[in-house]
């Protein structure tokens, strides 16, 4: 089973999501017929203030956790589920105001209090997992930018440092040409990372699925 994870706010017209599909496409290739599970953490957000119920209820007897704290873990184990439960990963995240979007913080941090993949659990250690980044503009080393995606860093930091998972990052920048005049000037380079990060994400998906032999 794939489980895929999509944040963009802008489905319609999402690269990350476009780049996401070729990723997919590729794993239903190699694995026909193998289930594909999502979650949209735009059309059904994790609310931010879970985190805390879900902390406050790990220092409190179960007898005396609240509603709300009994809701939040609840929710932190089924986030856990569905990543502990498939074969192979896809996450697909756009950069936001130099960022990771608050809405797959607010998910990360929910799933991060369920003990198996919590600071002590073990559970995604190698587990295969592809994350495709969009960015609007370009960070690239040499770009005056250099260094201002503040988003892609710290996924990688969380999958694989924290979650230990075996990741690969497929990265489409400049986005937002086409669509913000002050960069039309950038536009072959633009169409060349398109076609760039679009084989890439075709290829990674072959790799996705070659990491997993039988896709339940």
């Amino acid at each position: 089973m794939l489980f895929r994870v999509d944040a963009s706010l802008h489905p319609a017209w999402s690269a990350s999501r476009a780049l996401g599909d070729l990723v997919e496409s590729r794993w239903s290739q190699a694995h026909p017929g193998a289930a594909v599970t999502r979650r949209d953490l735009v059309a059904e957000p994790v609310r931010f203030e879970s985190w805390a119920a879900a902390v406050g209820a790990g220092m409190t007897p179960e007898e005396d956790r609240t509603e709300h704290q009994r809701e939040a873990t609840a929710l932190a184990s089924r986030l856990a589920d569905e990543l502990v439960d498939a074969d192979a990963l896809l996450f697909t995240v756009p950069l936001y105001n130099y960022g990771v979007p608050q809405h797959v913080k607010s998910w990360f941090d929910l799933a991060y209090t369920d003990p198996r993949i919590g600071p002590e659990g073990t559970a995604l250690r190698g587990k295969p997992a592809v994350l495709v980044t969009a960015l609007g503009g370009n960070y690239a080393d040499g770009t005056p930018k250099e260094g201002w995606d503040h988003a892609t860093p710290w996924l990688r930091r969380a999958f694989e440092d924290v979650w230990g998972l075996d990741l690969e990052v497929v990265n489409r920048s400049f986005t937002l040409v086409g669509v913000n005049p002050a960069l039309d000037r950038f536009t072959e380079e633009a169409a060349r990372l398109r076609e760039g990060a679009e084989t890439e994400a075709h290829a990674a998906g072959g790799r996705l699925a070659g990491r997993v032999r039988r896709a339940a």
